[in-house]
Formats: structure tokens, sequence, C-alpha cells
């Protein structure tokens, strides 16, 4: 039976919908939602990467979804239509005026048929966030993989603490639910949260350690409270 916090799928998927109505980057009435056990697919087409991107980010913020599936199409109109050497000087030029968040000739871009690689090191997630930012949006893209690495700068004792302490700060998530481990320069998360906004958010917190370069996000999402 379910509890009084918990949701049916139904009332899901009416969330997921009113949500998708809600972002004006997206067009509701090209998307389509399935709700199982509160896991959601997203089917049907987006004009563009950025939409189809936009739509799974605003269903992760619906209480209930514990799992998202991410069948959306990518469906361009003639006039964003680009081939790859377009797309390549396009995205180049954008991390390259990114100078003041990731040092120059430090992302390096290859395109095919529509889907943008990144490569490089820095030393920052946000510096390696933000270049994946700066092209996800281009038209003619039909998806990003960011495979910058990340530099380590500090030690993982360090990191751990960092870490611990900025949960600690978050007003989103209860910092007594959430165990952080650190091997090297990478992060394990584990414990439970209490939808898959505060999911995400943890992982947002790890990633902001200087010198994390892997994020093992193992936290499980509980919907019904923590003291019950």
């Amino acid at each position: 039976m379910l509890s009084t916090t918990e949701k049916t799928d139904s009332e899901i998927k009416n969330d997921v919908l009113s949500e998708l109505k809600y972002e004006p980057s997206v067009k509701v009435t090209d998307i389509g939602v399935l709700v199982k056990d509160g896991s959601v697919t997203l089917n049907g087409f987006a004009t563009s990467y950025g939409e189809k991107w936009d739509a799974v980010k605003v269903a992760k913020r619906v209480a209930g979804v514990r799992a998202i599936a991410d069948d959306i199409e990518v469906k361009f109109p003639e006039s964003m239509r680009r081939n790859d050497g377009d797309i390549a000087i396009a995205a180049a030029n954008n991390i390259e005026w990114l100078s003041w968040a990731v040092p120059g000739k430090t992302v390096q871009v290859t395109v095919r048929e529509g889907w943008i690689t990144l490569e490089g090191q820095v030393e920052w997630w946000y510096q390696k966030e933000a270049a994946e930012n700066t092209v996800r949006y281009l038209s003619g893209v039909k998806g990003v993989s960011n495979q910058i690495a990340i530099n380590p700068k500090l030690s993982a004792t360090k990191v751990e603490a960092a870490i611990e302490a900025a949960l600690k700060r978050s007003a989103l998530l209860d910092a007594d639910q959430i165990e952080v481990e650190t091997s090297g320069n990478k992060v394990t998360l584990t414990g439970k949260v209490r939808s898959y906004h505060e999911y995400d958010e943890a992982e947002r917190i790890a990633w902001a350690a200087p010198g994390v370069n892997l994020v093992d996000n193992d936290l499980t999402v509980q919907w019904s409270s923590f003291d019950e």
C-alpha cells in the first residue's frame, strides 16, 4: 500500500507533463511520457539536443521520479542542419570565448555526424561543465560526450572534508543521511535522499570539490520521510 507521501504512476505522469509545459524551452506537444513503478520514459522528438537535454532535466525535478529513460529523438528542421565542420568551428569558438573559465588550448573538440566529443584536461569540475554547457545548444548538435579529465590538486582527505562540509551547508539536503568516501580522486556517495533533485544536488556538490575526477553516486531515492 502507498504511504501518504508516495505518488501513483498516474500522478507522476501528470506532474511531469505539467512541469514540461511550464518549461519554455521544451515543446511538450512533441514529447510523450510513460511511467511504470516511478520510472519515467520520455519519447517523441525534439528540434535540438538542447531541448532534449532540458526535457530530461525537467523530469528530474518532479517528486516521485525514481529513474528516467531518455528515448527522445532529435529531429532538426532544415534551417538548423549543419555539417560537422561548421559545428566544430562554432564549438571551438564558443569554448575560446570561455577563456575566463576554461584556460586556452586545454579542451579539444571533435565532431562526427553531429555528435560533439570534448577532450582535454582542466583543474575544476565547473570548467568541464562550462565547456559542455557552451556547446550543448548549438544548431545541428545531436549529442555531447564530455571526456574532459580533471587534474587532481588536493589530497583525498581534504577533498572528502570539503564535500562533507558543503553537504552540511546545503539547505536541500540532510547531510546525516549521506556518506562520503574518497579513494584517490574518486568520490563515492552512499545513503539516501528524498528526491531525484536532491540526488543530483549531492552529486553536484561532490563534483564541485577541487580535484575530483570521478563521482560514483550510489544514493538511494527514498520518497517517504526519513523519520518514518
